[in-house]
């Protein structure tokens, strides 16, 4: 069996940047705040040295963000047949999943409001012991790809 070739959208990256850009924001403006209260009201010196590594691993968990939805997208493979679901993932720790096809229980696109802004769905496979996604894909394709997993997976639609 060959290791499966389909990739993400390129947009996965902007989603995945301008994700990671808003949670660093938010950490950062309650690590600022959390700072200024601990200068303004003069707590115990152990919580302003608490805060302060805090700060430090948020500014290498930000420098990290910047770089980790290009591996996240170079290494991010997935593909379909009759037989099996393949996913393959993962920057530090690879991961290469098979899930059998009678095993698939149900299969849903998403689509929150960022992948919404770039025209991009995910698609979830649940099985009986897990739950699959593959993330980011042109709305298009995603639903294309749903329908195909369902066809073989002989699963019945259910509207919504």
């Amino acid at each position: 069996m060959s290791l499966p070739q389909k990739r993400l959208s390129k947009d996965a990256i902007k989603v995945w940047m301008l994700s990671e850009t808003i949670t660093n924001i938010i950490a950062f403006i309650i690590l600022g705040v959390l700072l200024y209260l601990d200068y303004r009201f003069s707590w115990k010196e152990w919580i302003g040295w608490i805060l302060i590594g805090i700060t430090i691993i948020s500014v290498l968990g930000a420098a990290w963000s910047l770089i980790s939805p290009f591996l996240l997208y170079k290494n991010w493979r997935f593909d379909v047949d009759e037989e099996f679901l393949q996913l393959k993932s993962g920057v530090l720790n690879e991961v290469h999943e098979l899930v059998p096809m009678t095993k698939i229980q149900s299969v849903a696109t998403k689509q929150g409001p960022l992948l919404r802004k770039y025209g991009l769905c995910s698609v979830s496979i649940e099985t009986m012991g897990s739950s699959h996604s593959i993330p980011a894909l042109p709305k298009e394709v995603a639903i294309k790809l749903r329908n195909q997993i369902a066809q073989y997976a002989k699963i019945k639609e259910v509207e919504q």
